[in-house]
Parts: structure tokens; sequence; C-alpha cells
């Protein structure tokens, strides 16, 4: 991985004392007591080796890392650091709880108290002297708030094979000459792969942009070097005397020097044909004494001299940054669309006594064929492994299942094993990898739920114990994600032996991965402690770079953005719940804006656990329209089985649909879903999403004004130099030799017809009027991808969307 930022301040390692041997274990009181908290890393039990945890920010093992040992890290040659910090404790001391009732952890330098849990014995941790923050000097030409850059390089940010990554910072200088700024894209090797221009995108704010594409996965670098323009600021100077009529023939002379340089043998070399011819012959005019001034400077000011040195400039003093580091993955990190199933649900049978015979890998493979023609790469599997009988939840999430119930998948383990077992009713390990291969010859790759969780009748519950936290009665208490509660599932506990848990999990990964698995969707990872996951993320990718993680976290912002910080490659989203036209376009801009470097969004407009207000009203209009806007709003996006239905009936009282399948088996009919239509539009949506690769980047998105309050508008585009390398996998984009645009306008009322004027950035559109209009009469021509008609528009063109035939327009935009 690149070296992070040097002026990124250090911070202070966390001490860890050597652990004390274990305190029995006493009887629960009389009375219940407070419920323990978690307490932090960097102190373990006694009972458990130490933990060996990589700290955030950790390289994989086998990397060289250099600076102090975090809290936390083991040594090379031996278990534990077995340096007792001052003032801790002999490991032989035994510690009454009544004579220290407080642990006490560091964060930032500062002690703190922390309450002991019940396989926790406290000690003291002194708090280490901070570390001062190195002064490093400014450049000669400051490099500023550079972007993407994740928390001053402490993790990379984010990109894909064939993905434009704009680079961004601030650059200025002392006094009036003219500065500009280069991206450079440094790769794994660490040699200079490519670079790109940078140019003031918000001029007076010195807000310079620029774009890097990178074309191969591995661990890459950037930097932004800034330079002094010394032809911007000759041909500035030099227009503005000659408007004043002074100095001409200096500022000619000082051109002339200029252009001799400009031009040197070396120079030229490295630059095309043309634009070496170009500016050649602009030197040669402008030292020619015998033409008038103004001619000299004219040639020497063309837009095509500008737009060489654009490409091949001449630059002094240059100043970079340091080198941020920039993950590249594979594209499908990017870009995928996923279908879910319940694999049981799939051929399940029902008999004439209502008793049930479960689907198996070998039906469920059955409804591949309709997935891959519906467009999707992704099938999403469920849980598949053994379910727990104990607390077992019937229909609708019952507490009291029937007989022949199934039980929910997430409440995993029995008899029969755990994550690593396979439902015996599903089939065998063979019988797996043989549904694995078949998807894969529908140009399908499977995903896999990860739920770290374990019913009353998992293995774990018996053979490790210490793996879950146990109340002051003795009983293990069950998992809540209020105001959901899951009676039939214990939560893990990561705190009593942190090492040996986290090596069951990573090698849980490793068995479906061996079994063809490359993609997990991970269940509620914002309920385990972000450390494991940096570990285990690490652990994998340092294996399995093209292993993808989906992080199914609906929680708090900073969560969800900092299990993307620390290595999740996507993550569901607020998607689902944003309805009104200001809602959906603020999202949007906000995912695709800077925040899209470190977390990918996977729009889906409901899943098995979600059925939002919107569906459950909107019929077959709302259906079409939430899957136009997630199909053209993220380059990720997922439908759950029964979608092409409608199926839009809740369950009284919470947004999830009546008859769930987490609770029973749920076979479907789907001799009727084309008449419905939802299943063709979604063929057209994914059909046009892999021919245009302006829907698969994220980090491309303009909004366009509509003046009624349910049309919204907005746009993705890639500019014709990326679209090679953006359409990527052999694929011929359909938009030629120009840029690859596409305008997206929706209705946003499912059952009324809605019309409205939309008024179109033309940049962003990479449209200019024609010279002499201000583009308000037609000059383009907008495709809509959908119906196959075409218009003539200009800037402010008419729209009316009847839900009852289209609800949507997706546009191909272009001069025709």
């Amino acid at each position: 991985m690149p070296t992070p930022d040097p002026t990124t301040p250090q911070v202070p390692a966390e001490s860890s004392a050597a652990p004390s041997k274990a305190a029995p274990r006493r009887k629960a009181p009389a009375k219940s007591a407070a419920p323990a908290r978690t307490t932090s890393v960097g102190t373990t039990s006694a009972r458990t080796k130490s933990a060996g945890a990589k700290p955030a920010g950790a390289k994989p093992a086998g990397t060289k890392q250099a600076g102090t040992k975090p809290a936390g890290a083991k040594s090379t040659s031996a278990r534990s650091t077995g340096a007792k910090p001052t003032g801790a404790k002999s490991t032989r001391t035994k510690v009454a709880a009544a004579e220290q009732p407080h642990a006490t952890a560091v964060s930032g330098g500062v002690a703190r108290v922390m309450e002991p849990t019940s396989h926790h014995v406290p000690v003291v941790v002194p708090a280490p002297a901070p570390v001062p923050t190195p002064h490093v000097p400014i450049g000669r030409i400051p490099v500023l708030e550079v972007s993407p850059v994740v928390e001053g390089g402490r993790w990379p940010a984010k990109a894909a094979v064939g993905e434009v990554v704009p680079v961004e910072a601030t650059v200025f200088r002392e006094g009036h000459d003219a500065v500009n700024a280069t991206a450079v894209l440094v790769a794994p090797d660490g040699t200079v792969h490519s670079t790109a221009p940078m140019h003031d995108i918000h001029p007076g704010l010195d807000h310079f942009q620029g774009f890097l594409q990178p074309d191969a996965e591995g661990d890459w670098a950037f930097r932004v070097e800034a330079w002094s323009d010394p032809y911007a600021t000759w041909a500035h100077d030099a227009t503005i005397k000659f408007e004043a009529g002074i100095d001409e023939e200096l500022m000619l002379a000082e051109g002339v020097l200029l252009f001799e340089r400009i031009t040197a043998p070396q120079a030229q070399a490295e630059r095309s044909d043309d634009d070496a011819a170009t500016l050649a012959e602009a030197a040669r005019i402008l030292g020619d004494e015998t033409r008038l001034p103004a001619a000299r400077l004219a040639i020497a000011t063309t837009q095509a001299v500008r737009d060489a040195l654009t490409r091949s400039p001449l630059r002094d003093v240059v100043s970079p940054s340091a080198d941020y580091p920039l993950r590249v993955h594979r594209r499908q990190a990017l870009f995928g669309s996923w279908y879910e199933i319940f694999p049981r649900s799939e051929g399940a049978t029902r008999a004439d006594d209502g008793s049930w015979t479960s689907g198996t890998f070998a039906t469920a493979a059955q409804r591949l064929p309709a997935i891959a023609g519906m467009g999707f790469d992704v099938v999403y599997l469920t849980p598949i492994h053994p379910i727990g009988t104990q607390f077992r939840k019937g229909r609708n999430n019952t507490l009291d299942a029937k007989p022949g119930d199934p039980g929910s998948p997430y409440a995993i383990g029995a008899a029969e094993g755990g994550h690593d077992a396979i439902h015996p009713d599903l089939g065998t390990e063979d019988d797996f990898r043989a549904f694995v291969r078949t998807a894969a010859d529908h140009g399908l790759e499977v995903a896999l739920d990860l739920a770290l969780q374990c019913s009353p009748d998992h293995p774990w519950v018996t053979t490790h114990p210490e793996w879950f936290k146990t109340r002051a009665d003795g009983t293990i208490a069950y998992a809540e994600n209020p105001p959901k509660k899951y009676q039939d599932i214990y939560p893990l506990y990561f705190d009593n032996d942190p090492e040996g848990l986290r090596q069951a999990v990573l090698a849980v990964v490793e068995h479906w991965i061996d079994l063809g698995v490359t993609l997990f969707r991970v269940d509620n990872p914002h309920t385990k402690p972000l450390d494991f996951w940096e570990w285990l993320l690490a652990e994998v990718h340092a294996k399995r770079p093209d292993v993808i993680f989906l992080s199914e976290a609906f929680t708090k912002p900073a969560m969800m953005a900092t299990l993307a910080r620390i290595g999740f490659h996507q993550s569901y989203t607020y998607f689902t719940w944003r309805n009104t036209k200001d809602e959906i376009l603020d999202y949007l801009q906000e995912v695709s804006g800077p925040g899209g470097s470190v977390m990918r969004p996977s729009f889906w407009p409901t899943t098995h656990d979600i059925l939002p207000p919107y569906l459950q009203h909107g019929g077959v209009g709302g259906f079409a329209v939430r899957a136009v806007l997630a199909a053209t709003g993220s380059p990720t996006w997922g439908i759950y089985s029964g979608y092409e239905l409608v199926e839009n009936v809740p369950r009284p009282g919470v947004e999830e649909q009546v008859d769930n399948e987490k609770y029973e088996f749920k076979p479907r009919s789907w001799e009727h879903a084309e008449s419905i239509g939802i299943s063709t539009l979604l063929r057209r949506l994914n059909e046009i999403r892999r021919e245009h690769p302006a829907l698969q980047q994220l980090r491309n998105l303009s909004v366009h004004h509509a003046d009624n309050g349910n049309v919204l508008a907005f746009s993705r585009r890639v500019r014709a130099e990326h679209l090679p390398l953006a359409a990527g996998d052999g694929r011929s984009p359909v938009a030629g030799h120009t840029d690859d645009v596409v305008l997206v306008i929706v209705n946003l009322d499912p059952w009324g017809a809605q019309e409205s004027t939309v008024h179109l950035d033309l940049a962003a559109l990479g449209l200019t009027p024609p010279p002499g209009t201000d583009g308000s009469a037609p000059f383009f021509v907008a495709h809509d991808l959908l119906s196959g008609e075409s218009y003539p528009w200009g800037a402010h063109p008419f729209v009316r969307l009847d839900p009852r035939h289209q609800v949507a327009h997706v546009l191909q935009v272009g001069l025709g």
C-alpha cells in the first residue's frame, strides 16, 4: 500500500498491559446487576490467548510497517509483549473486584474508566504521552485539501478498474503569476502510470479538478503536482499590455524566449506530432519581426496553442503533494445487478395435507436462466445453513412455530452443523458446487449471506460458550435490533476470546470462498466490533482481493461510512426511504459526491425485510418508478425475488411483506410476470446499464431543474477519452467517438400523469449551443432508450409522463 501522507497527525498508540490471572467466577448476586459494558480492545481475559488483533490501519501480516507498534499488536517472537507498563500489576497478582472495581482504557492519550464484564478481569492501563505531529513545511506552491483522501491517508480511497476518479485540490501562490496543477496516478509498482491536467472549476476559490482512470486492480496511489504556469502568465500579461498599448515589443521578446523553452527538442519529442507542429509554427511566427506585433501575439495565443500546452505544459517550480493511497477493485465492486432468492422456496411444493417439501439447489438452479435473462449478474442467496429448533419462529414472525414451519434461515445452527454446513434439505456441498457452476454458465456470480449469529442449537453454544455474553442469571440474551426482536438468535460476543472467534469466522468465510462464493452480503455488520471487520476484510483481501463484501447496515451515517473506510466494498443505503423529489436528488448527490470514494452505494427498492410505504400504495407504477431510480441512480442495485409480481401487501403495523419469506416457504408462479410489465422493464434497464458506461460510474452525476415538484431530472456523463476503459470487459459503448451521456427524467407520481418544463444544464451534458444562440431552439437529439422514440430538444424541453404508459424517460443525449 502506498505510504500515507506524512502530514497526517499520528494517533497515539494505546498501551497494552499484560493480562492478569483470571479471578475465579462469582455466582450471580441475588439482585440483578447493571448490564455489563463491552470493554475496549487492548485488554484480554487471562482465560484466553492475547487477541493479537491488528489495530485500525494495520497492514496485513507479512508486510513491514514503520513506527512504533500500536496497542494490541503481537510481538513477532512471543504471544504477548511481556512488557509491563509503568504502574501495571504483576501478572501473578490477583486483583479482587472489591479492591479494583473498574478497568482503565486509553483513548487519545486520556485514561478512562471501564466497568468490568463477567468475563473481564480489570487492569490499570496508564495513559501514554501524546505523540506530537511532525511539522512538514508547506510546498513552494501550496497544495491543500486534496481529495479523495480518507482520514489523511489512514485508509485508502476506493476505485474500480476503469472508474473515472475525480481528483481535487486547492492550489494557489503568492503574487499574480498563474498556477496550474496536474493529477498523477502511481501504479502499484511505484511508477507513474498516467497524468491528467487539472482545471480551476471554481474561479476565485483556487479549486482544481482532474480525472484519473486506473486500468488494473491493486494498491495504487495518486498525488497532485502544483506548478507555476509561465505560458499562462505571459499570455495574460501580454494581452493586457497590448490592449493598453504598452511594452508590446518587450512582451513579444519575452514570448520568444518562452517559446524557445516550450519547443526545446526534448519537450517536443514527448508531444504528439500535431501538438509539436502547432507549437513550432507559433514559435516561428512569434519570432518573425517582419509581421505586425498583434499578429505575432495572436498566433501565440490561439486556442490550438492553449490546448497543446494543456496536454503537455511547460511547468516551473513543480510542488508535489504527498502520495495518497488508492485501492482499485475489480469492476463488480462498483457496477453490478443483484437478484435475491431464498433457495428453499425455489421449487418448494406443498402436499394435499399441507406439509411442505423444501426446494433444493437443483430446483433453485432452474430459476437461474430467468434471472440471467433479466440482465442480472449476481444471484444472492439468503443463509443456506441448518436452522435451529429452539425458539423457532413461526409464520409472520410469531413465537409459536407450528409443525412443519421451516424457521428463519437467520437462526443459524443445529445438530447438523453451523455456519460452514448446508441445510440437508437443500443438498450437499457437491450440489452447491453444481449450483455455482450452473450460475457461472449463465453469467451469474453467487453471493452468500454472512450472518454472524447463532441459534440456541448452534454447535458453538456448547463448544465455545465464551463466544456469547451471559446475563446475571446465567442465560444468554437473544439478539435485538430495535424495534425488531430475534428470540431465535444469540448474538456473538467478541471480547472474551477475540482471537479464537476471529479465526473461526475467517475459516467460515474461506470455506465458502473455496466452494465458489465470490461475494458476501453481510447481515447487520454494525452490531459487531469494527476492529474485527477491519481485521477480517484485510485477511480476506490479502489472499482473495476479488472477493466483495456488501454491508447491510441500516444505521447511523458515521457507522455506515466507517464500515466502508475499513474495507467493505459496498453498502445498503437510505435510498429505500427517500421518496420526495428533494429527498431523492439530495441523496443522489450525497452518495455520488466525495463520499463515493469511500462508500459505494447499492440501491434496493425492497428487501425481504423492508417494504416501504411508497411501494405498499404505489401499485405497478410505483414499482416501475423505484426500479428506474435504483437502476440509474447507482451503479450497483438489487431486486428481491417477487418484485416482478408487485408483491406489496404489508404485515399490519410494520414495513415488511405479509407472509414474509423469512418464516415460510414461498414458491411463486411466474407465468403472469411478463403481462405485469415489471420484468420487461427490469430486463431493459439492465440492458441499458450494460450498453452505457455513464450508468456504470458513480461520481459523474448532475442534477437538472424541473418546474414540477413531481418530476425530477439528472444525468450521467463519461467523456469520450475515458470511454474505452470505462466500457470494460470487451463491451462496445454505443456512444462511439462522442461522450456517453444519459439523461433520466422521472415522474414520481405512480398514479397520475405529470408534465413539466425541464431546464437542462447544457455544459453538464457536454453540449454547446450553435453560435449566436442561447440553446433554447432544438439543436440536439434525445433518444429514449425505453420507448425507442427520439426528440429534437433544446435547453428547455417540455415533458409529459403518464405512469399508465411510461413513468420515465431514460435518454441518450447527443448532437445526432
